[in-house]
């Protein structure tokens, strides 16, 4: 009898030895994939949280802007490159597209349809990933760094006002005014971590006139 109480802690203890040994390798894989796939893991996973359709050109169009009008002759066409985006402060220089899908964002910043254009004077709403090379660093942007968007028909200088942490369902966070041209750019936040993220890091910043 006793021999067998033996018998059968020992297979206990060699299951449980097993059980332990198996989750340590488990552990040890999932950090090397970590390590390893980290980021490109990160990447994919923020390319699902945000919304995306195709490119159809790299090539800056021409566009006519009306100065009494303060109005665009002719809007880019949706997915368009027309303008480059700085923000020296964080070594930020990234091509404006017009849209916000997600092939759109795997190139560059994306400016949301129905909001305004720079120099028109209203709400002008755009976005990118929070990895490298877009908008990983825009936490780091200060009250009273500046902004430029560089178009064909100017160059529009922006200084940040303030910023602020919003949660993606409450779209009034940003919204589309005319009354004073506003640059609302944004990324997911927290800008290191993996998974799905329902919060976005904004920047408010407001057109300076030179």
């Amino acid at each position: 009898m006793l021999k067998n109480k033996k018998h059968k802690w020992m297979i206990i203890e060699a299951i449980i030895v097993s059980i332990i040994t198996a989750s340590i390798i488990a552990i040890g894989l999932i950090y090397t994939i970590r390590s390893l796939f980290g980021k490109q893991i990160s990447q994919a996973i923020d390319l699902i949280d945000m919304v995306s359709i195709t490119t159809n050109s790299d090539v800056v169009p021409q566009i006519k802007f009306d100065e009494k009008k303060q109005t665009l002759d002719q809007i880019p066409a949706y997915g368009t490159r027309y303008a480059n985006i700085k923000i020296d402060s964080i070594g930020v220089n990234l091509p404006l597209y017009y849209g916000d899908k997600l092939s759109i964002l795997s190139k560059g910043i994306g400016h949301t349809s129905g909001s305004y254009f720079p120099g028109e004077g209203g709400s002008i709403i755009c976005m990118g990933h929070n990895t490298k090379p877009f908008l990983y660093r825009l936490p780091e942007v200060q009250e009273g760094d500046e902004i430029q968007i560089e178009t064909t028909y100017g160059t529009f200088t922006y200084k940040v006002d303030y910023t602020k942490i919003v949660n993606m369902y409450n779209p009034e966070e940003l919204p589309v005014q005319k009354d004073e041209e506003i640059l609302m750019l944004y990324t997911c936040y927290p800008v290191n971590g993996i998974g799905h993220k329902v919060d976005r890091f904004v920047v408010y910043a407001k057109r300076e006139y030179k």
